[in-house]
This record gives C-alpha cells, structure tokens and sequence, in this order.
C-alpha cells in the first residue's frame, strides 16, 4: 500500500516499533513520538506517573487546543520562557 506522510508501525505486542514515511519536522515530531508512546508503553502512559510526567513536559497534553483558545496563549508564554524567546510583536502601521 502506498500512503504518503509519516506513520508509526508497531508489532501487535508492541515490543518492536517503527517510523515510515518521510522524515519529520519539528512540527510533526512531538505527536509521532506521543502517538508511538501511546501504541508501545499503552499502560504505562495510562499510569499516573506518566500522565503527571507527560504534562509536566507538555502542559496541554490530552487537550484540543482548537477547543480551548485561551490555553494558545498560554501555550505561547510557556514556550517563550522556557526557550527564552522574546515574543514577536506585529510592526506599527
């Protein structure tokens, strides 16, 4: 079959895993890496530990963040200190 993109392919008992496809960017990297963590460690992302973990790195993990605006900016700011950016701001005009 051909599909184009990425893809993570996993065995059915999870003990062995895959990427396919193209080579990911940072923009598409973090979701195949959760979506990969979800198929192989399925309980153990479940567990409390991880979860807490999990949103330690990522604070609006398990959110839709087209269904929560205001944690956009949120999301924004976070990154911005931690990376140490400084924001953009939109030119007088």
């Amino acid at each position: 079959m051909l599909k184009l993109g990425t893809e993570v392919v996993t065995s059915a008992d999870g003990s062995i895993a895959g990427l396919l496809g193209a080579s990911p960017g940072a923009s598409t990297a973090p979701p195949i890496m959760l979506d990969l963590l979800r198929k192989v460690f399925k309980d153990k992302v479940a567990s409390a530990p991880w979860q807490e973990k999990l949103h330690q790195i990522i604070p609006s993990y398990g959110l839709k963040l087209n269904e929560h605006p205001d944690k956009v900016q949120q999301e924004w700011d976070y990154t911005n200190e931690v990376l140490q950016l400084q924001p953009l701001t939109s030119p007088a005009g």
